[in-house]
């Protein structure tokens, strides 16, 4: 995985990491702040590292893409949103989408 990751077990996280961690976690409290409330969801996303999936409580939906999943976990921790373990179920019914998703989706699944 990313860099960010090559952290020994039980050091103490650097000055730089904490400040992406409350970087991470006020965008994630403004997201909040705009949408009513938020809860989130951590999806590995490859060499990218992860992406922060928000979900607000008026269904609107953003993501923030964190090389380092122990910085996004921590982000969120700090930000004190909950946090699940899959994007499904009654949390996926809280993602509201309009004509924009359904055009682009539609588009994919027709080679545009």
């Amino acid at each position: 995985m990313a860099e960010t990751e090559a952290v020994a077990e039980g050091s103490a996280p650097s000055a730089k990491d904490e400040r992406r961690v409350a970087g991470l976690a006020k965008r994630i409290g403004a997201f909040a702040q705009a949408h009513g409330g938020v809860e989130a969801q951590i999806a590995y996303v490859g060499e990218r590292g992860v992406r922060i999936v928000l979900v607000g409580e008026d269904g609107g939906w953003g993501d923030i893409v964190e090389p380092s999943d122990r910085i996004a976990r921590s982000a969120v921790e700090k930000a004190g949103v909950t946090l699940h373990e899959d994007l499904d179920g009654d949390f996926a019914a809280k993602v509201e989408t309009g004509p924009y998703e359904w055009k682009r989706m539609a588009g994919i699944q027709i080679g545009g």
